[in-house]
């Protein structure tokens, strides 16, 4: 399930990772002229800061709650993974387009082309170690299920952004060692444009599919089908429920709120049922850790 995955570590490696690459593709980017590079270096610098905001809603949301914020600041990290999809096409996918236009209309010829190779040959290698590492939690948190399926119906927003960017920047230091080789052998300019053209473009098109995993827990989704599942499957188990009449769940960040709609079994008045509520919650949330809330309604069998 999500809540044995780690999304911490998948983030502090990705910054590592992303800032090491920046730094050598800033000067490569300097010293060869190649928008391609260019393009990439920007995106590394806006991976480093969106891990910085990703890291700011975790802390966020470990905030207790309050009477203003009765059910905790679990859902920040919901509004920071959307910034970072935000920022993902606004500065990484928007600012490569441009810089490939603008290589398309003044080409500026390659320098230094082997240090720019080279520089992307040991990004691709660095970035598919953290890329390495985020899968690691990534099948910890989808178990048996398909990497889409887990990408579609995962509530862990900071493994899906990671996940997100780690692919992009991996597929976009592809591209751009592709546009730099084949411009080399060349000799043709556009190849460094198209390249950055297409960084851009890919950037674009995984920070869309991120923003709308995340739009819709900034909503207010449940938690997960097979979660949900799960849930119900304990609580009709139970010898003090006869039937769930009705299961709602909230995802709260890495919390969950859960209410219960339940006909329950005949008990020795009011007090008996108002014990079996409680030892049913008390058992509920020992089962599943991230039920931090739970509002239980009952109703007696006939």
């Amino acid at each position: 399930m999500s809540s044995h995955a780690t999304p911490i570590k998948a983030i502090l490696l990705a910054l590592g990772a992303n800032f090491a690459i920046f730094v050598a593709k800033l000067v490569a980017a300097i010293v060869t002229g190649s928008g391609a590079m260019m393009a990439e270096a920007v995106h590394s610098l806006a991976d480093c800061g969106n891990q910085g905001l990703l890291l700011l809603g975790i802390r966020q949301a470990k905030r207790p709650p309050s009477d203003e914020f009765p059910l905790g600041w679990g859902r920040a990290l919901y509004f920071w993974s959307f910034l970072v999809a935000i920022l993902l096409f606004s500065v990484g996918g928007m600012f490569s387009i441009y810089e490939g236009v603008h290589k398309l209309t003044s080409p500026e010829p390659l320098k230094w082309p082997w240090l720019a190779l080279g520089v992307l040959l040991f990004g691709i290698v660095v970035e598919g170690v953290s890329m390495r590492g985020c899968l690691h939690e990534v099948n910890k948190a989808r178990g048996d299920q398909g990497l889409w399926t887990w990408f579609r119906e995962t509530r862990s927003s900071e493994l899906l952004v990671i996940f997100g960017e780690d692919l992009a920047a991996l597929l976009g230091l592809c591209l751009a060692a592709l546009a730099v080789g084949a411009t080399m052998l060349t000799g043709n300019l556009m190849f460094d444009a198209v390249g950055t053209i297409a960084i851009g473009v890919l950037l674009i098109v995984v920070a869309l599919l991120v923003a709308i995993e995340v739009k819709a827990l900034l909503i207010g989704q449940g938690v997960e089908p097979r979660r949900r599942d799960e849930l119900l499957a304990f609580l009709n188990a139970r010898p003090e429920v006869a039937e769930v009449l009705n299961l709602i769940t909230l995802q709260m960040g890495p919390d969950v709120m859960v209410a219960v709609k339940a006909r329950m079994q005949p008990g020795a008045g009011d007090h008996g049922m108002i014990e079996a509520i409680n030892t049913v919650e008390a058992a509920m949330k020992a089962e599943f850790g991230d039920v931090r809330w739970s509002f239980f309604e009952p109703d007696f069998a006939d």
